[in-house]
């Protein structure tokens, strides 16, 4: 290839990363500015960008709320549960999948992956109101694991058919079991896979909307449907709402951040090596 088509490349693939990124940074730098700002700068005319004087007093009032406290502690909670269930089932899964070569099992994987899990929700919602478990913890947690374990099925998958044959054969050799040869060969080996699935289990889950706001009760929401509750028809207050989401994204924007080599690994690997 000519020094003229590298150099071409490349400025096309920086401008098309400039048109996609731009509109998600734009939206992003708006909303810290709107939670920085009184709420007559987020009403005037042109808008305000970046405001005379700050309003910290957004973020105050929502980490002060009575309710914020409970409704963290319930994404906690949630997210946390519903991700030490999937990698509980998802990694042996993952690890079964990959060494008996079930590629018709994969695809199953793969589409229960891309379904929306708003099509599970309908009859899960029913099961659970015939249980009597609507508007606890524990719908939000078992309806999690729709999305949580067949990414983390998927991506243990890509990873264990990369991990070298040879290093469990010999182990076999040796007179360990199938068990030993997972516990003590094969994990410690896929120990960034399940990083990855750690991650990517964390951040879908941590932003899951539709299940909450449909199993929850007032008591068990998550942060995600808080925010949401935070919209009325009466009053809108865009500093505390723009705080709050804020506040929400966070976590899961410092998870990505500081892990985006492994989850773009993690997302490659289960693309191109599994099932």
């Amino acid at each position: 290839m000519s020094p003229l088509r590298q150099v071409l490349g490349r400025i096309g693939l920086a401008f098309a990363l400039v048109v996609i990124v731009s509109p998600a940074v734009l939206f992003f730098l708006w909303m810290l500015s709107l939670s920085v700002k009184f709420e007559v700068d987020n009403a005037s005319y042109p808008p305000v960008f970046i405001p005379e004087h700050f309003n910290w007093g957004n973020y105050a009032a929502v980490i002060d709320s009575k309710r914020f406290s409970t409704y963290f502690t319930n994404s906690l909670i949630v997210t946390g549960a519903a991700t030490a269930f999937a990698l509980l089932v998802g990694v042996p899964a993952g690890y079964g999948l990959a060494r008996m070569r079930a590629h018709k099992a994969a695809v199953v994987i793969l589409i229960a992956r891309i379904t929306p899990g708003l099509s599970y929700l309908i009859p899960l919602f029913l099961l659970f109101q015939w249980l009597g478990l609507l508007g606890t913890l524990w719908p939000q947690i078992i309806i999690h694991l729709v999305v949580t374990v067949p990414i983390v099925i998927w991506i243990m998958i890509g990873y264990f058919e990369t991990t070298p044959m040879e290093l469990e054969e010999s182990a076999l050799i040796d007179g360990a079991t199938r068990w030993q040869v997972f516990r003590y060969v094969a994990l410690p080996i896929a120990r960034p896979g399940i990083a990855v699935a750690f991650i990517l289990a964390v951040i879908f889950s941590w932003n899951n909307f539709v299940f909450g706001i449909v199993l929850a009760g007032r008591e068990t929401r998550t942060l995600p449907v808080a925010v949401y509750n935070m919209i009325s028809f009466d009053q809108l207050s865009w500093g505390p709402l723009a705080a709050a989401a804020l506040i929400v994204t966070l976590p899961v924007l410092l998870l990505t951040v500081f892990a985006q080599r492994q989850i773009v690994a993690g997302l490659t690997a289960g693309a191109v090596k599994g099932g």
